[in-house]
């Protein structure tokens, strides 16, 4: 008997026996929904996190830092030994802590390795507040713009960024008084950062009493050790989508400016001309083996380096443990269903005990009466991928909009992103299983003896 006869007459098979077969093809729809779903938002995740590096970040430069811990890296569990590059570093949660930090000898010997084109400092600035004239003081963080940024405009251009100019967030437009996007073009802005008190002064202040004592005469004294410096307002940038988390009302400025601003900030502390990493940029880069040949030599001389890409993985990593974690109920549900295809089978080759005698007497071959019954149980696979694929493929684009939405991801940047040759190969996969979990009841049906099989009532 043709393998294409075996098919047909396993498909008539299942058919007549219709409410058994949609029930145990569901049990399988329900895992083959999960699974789809949380490829489709694997997918989506990923897409979502290559766009924000694409947008960010040039894959030629190299993370370079002198803290093995700003990378995940060290035993912060231990006593480290003093450096003189320490610096302040303060975290999300308002903890500061001392790190090893690089300073412009550090940059110096950076810059002088083979393969480095560039060296740029991570420059963010915590200003005091950012004001214009008649309106209230708001709170501001300065960082040097990176021209490998793409921001979208409202108004204004970024053609001969330079000088004491500024990237205006849309979010800041009505704050400052701005009627419009374009009205703010051209218009100046006080950007407001805090002096450090130096140890010769802060001692001076101590010996003569005059040191702030109350709430009053501390803001007072904050006032006064600070410097204002005004800039022109060179474009306003539309609300981003596809940022770093928590930049999203950063204040970009030329890097020359905003290392101005640092180095008034950090004059006299132990953080002046230091950073917690710098970008190398290596000449050719966009050549994996030049990249990995110039990221060792930077290792070589003691420092902490990580590569775009390396950074990437790191992060589309904790996407695939968080939807492993999901797919693993859609597993689990799939490995129930298998369980329910052995028993639906089992039953089917109990009830038609004397059909298969009947075939036997007929001249059919044991070898075809098992592939009968395992085709029967990979159609079942079939129609449980089936149902639960193209469910989660309509449900999936019908949710899709309030998802961006709701996360305000953006027009274009969907979470749930289906891709036909994955939801094929998950259909495959199932048929597969299934087949197996119909091997036990297809020896069964094959071992028969015909003529016991024909006396069963």
């Amino acid at each position: 008997m043709s393998i294409r006869d075996i098919i047909r007459r396993s498909g008539r098979s299942i058919r007549s026996a219709k409410g058994r077969t949609i029930l145990t093809a569901l049990a399988i729809a329900v895992g083959t929904f999960a699974l789809t779903l949380t490829l489709a938002a694997s997918n989506g995740a990923t897409a979502f996190v290559d766009k924000v590096i694409k947008d960010n970040f040039d894959p030629s430069e190299l993370f370079v830092a002198a803290d093995e811990g700003l990378f995940g890296q060290g035993d912060s569990d231990k006593p480290r030994e003093f450096d003189a590059s320490f610096g302040t570093s303060t975290s999300n949660a308002g903890a500061s802590r001392q790190i090893k930090r690089v300073t412009q000898q550090d940059i110096d010997k950076i810059k002088a390795v083979e393969g480095v084109e560039s060296v740029r400092e991570q420059i963010v600035i915590s200003a005091r507040y950012i004001t214009r004239e008649g309106e209230k003081k708001y709170v501001a963080t300065i960082a040097a713009y990176n021209p490998v940024q793409k921001p979208e405009l409202l108004s204004g251009s970024l053609d001969s960024f330079d000088g004491k100019k500024i990237i205006l967030p849309e979010g800041y437009l009505q704050d400052l008084g701005f009627d419009s996007s374009q009205a703010a073009i051209g218009k100046t802005v006080t950007i407001v950062v805090p002096k450090a008190l130096t140890p010769e002064e802060l001692r001076a202040q101590l010996v003569s009493g005059s040191l702030p004592t109350d709430a009053e005469q501390l803001a007072k004294a904050t006032e006064n050790n600070s410097e204002s410096v005004d800039f022109v307002i060179a474009a306003v940038s539309k609300k981003p989508i596809t940022v770093q988390p928590g930049t999203e009302l950063y204040i970009y400025m030329p890097r020359d400016e905003a290392k101005a601003l640092n180095d008034i900030t950090t004059l006299g502390t132990a953080n002046y001309q230091k950073y917690n990493f710098v970008l190398a940029k290596v000449s050719g880069g966009n050549n994996d083996d030049k990249l990995k040949a110039t990221q060792q030599r930077i290792k070589d001389l003691g420092f902490q380096v990580r590569s775009v890409e390396e950074t990437q993985e790191f992060l589309t990593n904790i996407i695939g443990v968080l939807q492993g974690i999901v797919a693993g109920f859609g597993l689990i549900a799939i490995i129930a269903s298998v369980f329910g295809i052995i028993n639906t089978m089992y039953i089917s080759v109990l009830q038609r005990t004397r059909e298969i005698g009947l075939m036997k007497a007929l001249g059919m071959r044991n070898r075809d009466i098992g592939r009968l019954f395992r085709f029967e149980a990979g159609w079942i696979g079939f129609l449980g991928g089936f149902i639960g694929s193209i469910s989660a493929v309509v449900i999936g684009i019908a949710i899709n909009p309030w998802i961006t939405k709701q996360l305000d991801l953006g027009a274009g940047n969907d979470l749930l992103i289906f891709k036909p040759a994955q939801i094929a190969g998950l259909v495959l996969a199932l048929i597969i299983i299934s087949v197996l979990a119909g091997w036990l009841p297809s020896r069964k049906a094959a071992k028969l003896d015909p003529i016991e099989a024909l006396r069963t009532e």
